[in-house]
């Protein structure tokens, strides 16, 4: 199976995020023919204040339904079925009844929708640049673990902090899991110290080939003060070796997993069955 990860520049603008996202998906399919393409994190709104935010979330359509969703949500289904491909839809705000959700939805190659995920960790910390950053104020944490299967392969979901919780990454091993998504928005100084290494760990942790599409440049907080996003969007195969991986700027990188890679890391190395501790 071909995984394709796009790397986006987004701002706060929903129709202008799209049309990028269009392109650059676009763009993949034509020059890889991927099985399953992703996007980064908030791709449909990064930055602005609480009402830009609020504005461009939408309300997803009930599980099962034929409900009809917003914009994003509409383009995400809309690519699966054209393209006849597994979308991972990166992450994008959903209106809850209280507060958003930062939330994945995944569809099949005929349109369905087959998981959705609401990111379990908010990034509530202050970087070391010393600029704050308080995910909770706007979203609520998700309490579910989500995987999925795309043309045989299991796949577990994640968001962006979660990263620094192993103990998700094991979950999702355990529920099957040979591929993780992990759609992103590092901030640059976390993302220059951290990125590949807690990627490389997971991976090498849960054995897992790790797909991470990250944002990558500048937008705009809600005092319309600049904020950098690292990119640096990768692939990362079960035994911690980066397989792919985009440099500055937007684009899209391509990997093959290898089913029988994963299984020879997992046969050779049986981290799960020495485990001593829950």
């Amino acid at each position: 199976m071909r995984v394709s990860v796009v790397q986006m520049s987004p701002g706060h603008d929903k129709a202008e995020n799209i049309a990028q996202a269009s392109r650059l998906i676009g763009q993949a399919i034509a020059a890889d023919r991927p099985h399953i393409v992703s996007l980064p994190e908030m791709w449909t709104c990064l930055g602005g204040n609480r009402s830009a935010k609020y504005e461009q979330a939408e309300t997803l359509p009930d599980t099962g339904s034929n409900q009809r969703g917003g914009p994003a949500y509409e383009f995400l289904q809309s690519i699966a079925r054209q393209e006849r491909i597994y979308v991972h839809g990166g992450s994008l705000g959903e209106r809850g009844p209280e507060k958003l959700f930062n939330t994945t939805v995944v569809f099949d190659p005929n349109g369905a929708e087959i998981a959705r995920y609401r990111k379990i960790h908010m990034f509530d910390i202050v970087a070391p640049d010393g600029k704050g950053y308080r995910e909770s104020a706007v979203y609520g944490s998700g309490d579910g673990l989500v995987t999925y299967e795309a043309d045989g392969v299991r796949v577990g979901c994640a968001i962006c902090y979660d990263i620094r919780f192993p103990e998700l990454f094991l979950a999702l091993r355990r529920a099957g899991a040979e591929l993780i998504f992990l759609p992103s928005a590092f901030t640059v100084p976390t993302g220059r110290d951290h990125w590949d290494v807690l990627i490389r760990a997971r991976a090498i942790e849960t054995q897992c080939w790790i797909a991470a599409p990250a944002t990558f440049g500048q937008h705009l907080d809600a005092a319309g003060e600049p904020r950098l996003t690292y990119g640096r969007s990768l692939l990362c195969d079960p035994w911690g070796m980066i397989v792919a991986k985009i440099s500055d700027g937007t684009g899209w990188a391509t990997a093959r997993i290898d089913q029988a890679l994963t299984a020879r890391v997992r046969r050779d190395m049986p981290v799960l069955e020495h485990r001593k501790l829950v």
